[in-house]
């Protein structure tokens, strides 16, 4: 059973050696997203599945102790996926492939906040994958008698402004709203909703892992809060907890 689920952006420039001397500028954003991170924890879940988007179709599953990093961006930071504390044979013992980018922000997400609530594991789910595949992949997720929380990452739309990665596209902002709106009232319909078409013209990146997300949460009674919805440098980035 979902219990909580938190929804965060997953840009690279949260690691704030990548921002370098513009790290300050997403700090309220950083904020948020720990306060996000502690409703899952404050929900005693028994694990937590972090989700997150990559290019392609269909999903790949990576373990506690999955590795990652940031070496793309010039920077020698790498990462794990996994409670804080956790011993460190089994750290080394991972074998599985190597986290996408967006996973990886969540493994430096958990690392920062020190996570240590619940065992984790890690979902890619590939963007193009259609609306039907991913809400049925969320429902799958659903364990009896396990207390489930879900972190599910993911960027709005690139076109917010002339500066933004994809240039201006006036559908952006409208459906920016859509999803703010849909992620603040956690509703699964709305997210079920968002046309995977309009999502990759926008450069949307978060709307299979939040249709995941919807799949999951589906005949849950969670409560939605939106805590942060700001588009700097063009790019929609939402944080949400459900619970």
């Amino acid at each position: 059973m979902l219990v909580a689920a938190a929804v965060c952006p997953c840009p690279p420039l949260l690691v704030p050696r990548i921002a370098a001397g513009a790290a300050g500028e997403l700090d309220a954003l950083r904020g948020a997203c720990a306060d996000a991170l502690s409703v899952l924890a404050a929900s005693r879940p028994d694990r937590l599945l972090v989700l997150g988007p990559v290019a392609g179709i269909g999903a790949v599953r990576h373990g506690e102790g999955a590795r990652g990093g940031f070496h793309g961006f010039g920077v020698p930071v790498t990462v794990r996926l996994m409670r804080a504390g956790k011993a460190e044979p089994a750290r080394m013992a991972y074998e599985g492939p190597a986290l996408p980018v967006s996973l990886a922000v969540g493994a430096w997400m958990l690392e920062n906040a020190a996570w240590a609530a619940a065992p984790v594991s890690g979902l890619a789910v590939g963007e193009e994958s259609g609306t039907q595949e991913c809400l049925a992949l969320g429902a799958s997720l659903r364990v009896p008698d396990e207390r489930l929380a879900v972190l599910a990452l993911g960027d709005g739309s690139t076109t917010r402004t002339v500066k933004g990665p994809g240039y201006l596209d006036e559908r952006a902002a409208p459906w920016d709203g859509t999803v703010a709106k849909a992620l603040a009232d956690a509703d699964t319909g709305a997210l079920a909703g968002l046309d995977p078409v309009i999502a990759r013209a926008l450069g949307c990146a978060g709307r299979a892992p939040w249709q995941v997300l919807a799949g999951a949460a589906r005949g849950t009674d969670l409560t939605g809060s939106l805590l942060y919805e700001q588009a700097p440098y063009g790019v929609g980035y939402f944080v949400a907890a459900w619970s």
